[in-house]
C-alpha cells in the first residue's frame, strides 16, 4: 500500500514536470510569435489565430497542472488513514515509532467515535522503564474516562460512546499538575495536582488502543480500545 501511494506520487510529480517542459515550450514560442509579428513578418491574420491557439493551449496546461497541485494536497495520506478497532483484543494495536522527550507540559487532542458500552477503553497508554502508567488516557467497566500521570489519577467529564465524532483535548502542566480537558470545543472540566513537577518521562513506548502493564506489551483484552480514530490526530508537547 505504501509502495503503491509512492508510485502515484512519483507519476503525478512526472506527469507535471512533463506538462512544466510543455508550457516552458509553447512559452518560448509565443514570444518568438510575438516578435515575429512585431517585426511585421508573416501574415497577420494566420498569426494571430496562431497565437490564439497556442495561448488557449498554455491556458488548458496551466489549469492542469493547478488541478494536479490540488488534488496532491488533497490526497495526502494523513487526511484519509482512519485506526478502527472493532473488536476487543489483547492484538489490535498501533505503536509509534518515533520516542517522545521529557515533557513539562503537553496538550493532546483527537477525534474519536465509539459506541462501545461499557466503556471505550484506551485510546492510548504511554509507558517507561519502570512505570507502565506514565501516561494513559482510559475508560473501561462503568467508570468515567480518566488520565493517569505517573499513576496519579484524573476523572475527565467525556461522553463520547453515542456512535458520532467528538473532539476531545487535554492540557496539563507539572507546574502545580493543572489540568483543563475539553470536548467539541467547550471546557468540560479542570483540576489541580495531577502528578505536580513530575515532568513525562522520555523514552518510552506510546501504543495506540491497548493499556500496557508492562513497557509495550501487557495487553488485556478488557482495556482494549473500541472505536475508529483518524490518523490526522495530532499533539503538542513542550
Amino acid at each position: 500500500q505504501q509502495y503503491s501511494r509512492l508510485n502515484s506520487s512519483s507519476q503525478t510529480n512526472s506527469l507535471k514536470d512533463l506538462l512544466q517542459s510543455k508550457i516552458d515550450d509553447l512559452e518560448r514560442q509565443v514570444l518568438s510569435r510575438v516578435n515575429t509579428l512585431e517585426e511585421g513578418k508573416g501574415g497577420p491574420r494566420n498569426d494571430t489565430e496562431e497565437r490564439v491557439k497556442i495561448e488557449s493551449a498554455l491556458t488548458s496546461l496551466h489549469q492542469r497542472i493547478s488541478e494536479l497541485e490540488k488534488g496532491q494536497k488533497d490526497n495526502r495520506p494523513g487526511d484519509k488513514f482512519q485506526l478502527t478497532f472493532p473488536l476487543r483484543t489483547n492484538y489490535m494495536y498501533a505503536k509509534v515509532k518515533k520516542s517522545l522527550p521529557e515533557m513539562y507540559a503537553f496538550t493532546v487532542c483527537m477525534w474519536l467515535k465509539a459506541t462501545a458500552a461499557p466503556g471505550v477503553g484506551t485510546p492510548f497508554s504511554y509507558a517507561v522503564p519502570g512505570q507502565a502508567n506514565e501516561l494513559v488516557l482510559i475508560e473501561w467497566g462503568n467508570n468515567p474516562m480518566e488520565i493517569l500521570i505517573n499513576d496519579k489519577v484524573a476523572k475527565l467529564p467525556f461522553v463520547i460512546n453515542d456512535g458520532k465524532w467528538h473532539h476531545i483535548c487535554i492540557t496539563w502542566t507539572t507546574r502545580d499538575g493543572v489540568w483543563e480537558a475539553y470536548q467539541d470545543g467547550t471546557q468540560g472540566g479542570n483540576g489541580e495536582n495531577l502528578a505536580p513537577y513530575h515532568p513525562i518521562k522520555p523514552q518510552g513506548v506510546l501504543v495506540l488502543g491497548q493499556e500496557q502493564d508492562t513497557l509495550g506489551g501487557g495487553f488485556d483484552a478488557t482495556q482494549a480500545f473500541v472505536a475508529s480514530w483518524p490518523i490526522s490526530t495530532s499533539g503538542t508537547a513542550s
